[in-house]
């Protein structure tokens, strides 16, 4: 039953296999697991290994292994997690150029008040979340390309920030898959997020690809927005300052003296 577990959430997440093969910490979770299978399994290799089975088999998984591997399957089958079992590496930290200001739980309301002009998308992200961990890049490139005067891209931890999740309802538990969750606010006010949110505080399942946030929160036309607002601020004409008028010097005065 150990084992049996893990394999039909690998069943399960079938589909998503080719996604496994594009990113190599997926395939390197799944070695992980079929070598210690091996290792543990394989009599050339296993003979060595101490145990604490009675018959001192030392081949055979053991009491405290049988409820370890029971407890890790247990995990994989309640959060559907897209790792194997019993050894799993989370995605790498993202590392790249990004146009993303950081907020705490001080700046964030601070900053989206300083400016009702500028449109703002905050990432509302946690870093022990692996969704949050592989959208990291994906929200990188599209601040790249679509970052402006007009337009910013915004994240705050409310995996270390609290009472920001609280403050915008955004809802840390892992049951309730609400971590990452994009926002959009124009004039300081929300006005869409993705995921949404049902009646149960459950979100509605939505993928978070590039081209799904292109398309949902139209930045092709809030970026042309932006870049028009912006062109009009530069090209506003400055006061031109009164012409002076020359001053007449007394007699007997020097323009020195004056």
């Amino acid at each position: 039953m150990a084992v049996l577990a893990p394999l039909i959430a690998l069943v399960y997440s079938v589909p998503r296999l080719s996604r496994w093969l594009a990113r190599p910490y997926y395939l390197l979770s799944a070695l992980l697991s079929v070598a210690f299978l091996l290792v543990r399994k394989l009599p050339p290799l296993c003979n060595s290994l101490p145990t604490q089975r009675e018959d001192g088999n030392p081949c055979d998984f053991d009491w405290r292994e049988v409820e370890i591997l029971m407890f890790l399957s247990a995990i994989v089958m309640m959060k559907n997690r897209r790792s194997m079992f019993l050894m799993t590496c989370k995605p790498p930290l993202y590392m790249g150029p990004e146009y993303i200001k950081y907020f705490s739980d001080k700046t964030i309301d601070e900053e989206l008040e300083r400016d009702k002009r500028v449109t703002w998308i905050v990432e509302f992200f946690a870093n022990w979340s692996n969704d949050c961990q592989s959208f990291a890049p994906i929200y990188a490139d599209l601040s790249l390309k679509y970052n402006c005067t007009g337009l910013n891209f915004g994240k705050v931890d409310v995996g270390r920030y609290t009472d920001v999740s609280t403050r915008y309802k955004v809802s840390t538990s892992p049951l309730t898959k609400q971590l990452p969750t994009l926002i959009l606010f124009q004039g300081g006010k929300e006005v869409m997020r993705r995921p949404q949110i049902d009646k149960k505080g459950r979100a509605v399942s939505w993928t978070f690809s590039e081209e799904n946030v292109i398309r949902e929160f139209n930045l092709n036309e809030l970026y042309q927005r932006a870049k028009k607002l912006s062109k009009a601020g530069d090209n506003t004409p400055e006061e031109q300052p009164a012409a002076s008028t020359p001053t007449e010097v007394p007699d007997g005065e020097s323009k020195k003296d004056k």
